[in-house]
């Protein structure tokens, strides 16, 4: 009889080792509330982080363009593609407007006396210290508001304290209507030298 008790005890032993073994085998891989509570928080906050960092990075990193030298298409105030027959339209000959241009600089959009885009564009920001330089229809000139550096129609200094010419680009018409700025690597027509702007 007492082999029988022994017997029966080293089984109830076994069935609570197995029990035992049995649920650590259960709770060994998956992982418990709190850390599956920490990862939920955690992946939570990440993708929050992350969704309000991306419009900081986008800006930083400038507009790419669609190919070599294809340029960037020349935008309204409103970030609108500008087409050069509704343009035209709105703006009489000798008429200089701004558009947002390469690398989102102001850039002025020109009017011919042939009521056409003209071949090149004028980069608005002055050469003394960055202000924007609004064309003066009246005196036909370009006049920086805050140092009162001048330029002539084509953007050429002819006043300081302004060193140097507006930067000049590239403007034309693509396949889709609109006007289409490219950087400006020729000689500079106004001083017949480099660009300084290159």
């Amino acid at each position: 009889m007492t082999t029988e008790k022994a017997i029966n005890l080293n089984s109830g032993r076994e069935k609570h080792q197995n029990m035992t073994i049995s649920q650590q085998q259960q709770e060994a891989p998956g992982m418990g509330r709190r850390q599956f509570m920490n990862l939920l928080t955690f992946g939570s906050i990440t993708g929050v982080a992350l969704g309000a960092l991306y419009p900081v990075v986008r800006y930083f990193i400038p507009p790419s363009s669609s190919g070599a030298g294809a340029g960037v298409t020349a935008k309204d105030e409103l970030g609108n593609d500008i087409l050069a027959s509704e343009f035209l339209g709105k703006h009489p000959a000798g008429d200089r407007a701004l558009a947002q241009g390469l690398k989102g600089d102001p850039t002025y959009v020109i009017v011919t006396e042939d009521e056409e885009i003209a071949s090149y564009g004028l980069n608005a920001v002055c050469t003394h210290l960055g202000c924007v330089v609004p064309w003066n229809a009246s005196e036909g000139k370009f006049i920086c508001p805050c140092h009162g550096s001048q330029y002539n129609a084509e953007g050429k200094v002819v006043r300081g304290p302004a060193p140097l010419s507006l930067a000049l680009v590239n403007s034309d018409v693509n396949e889709d209507g609109n006007i289409v700025f490219t950087p400006w690597k020729d000689t500079d027509f106004r001083t017949n030298e480099e660009p300084w702007w290159v």
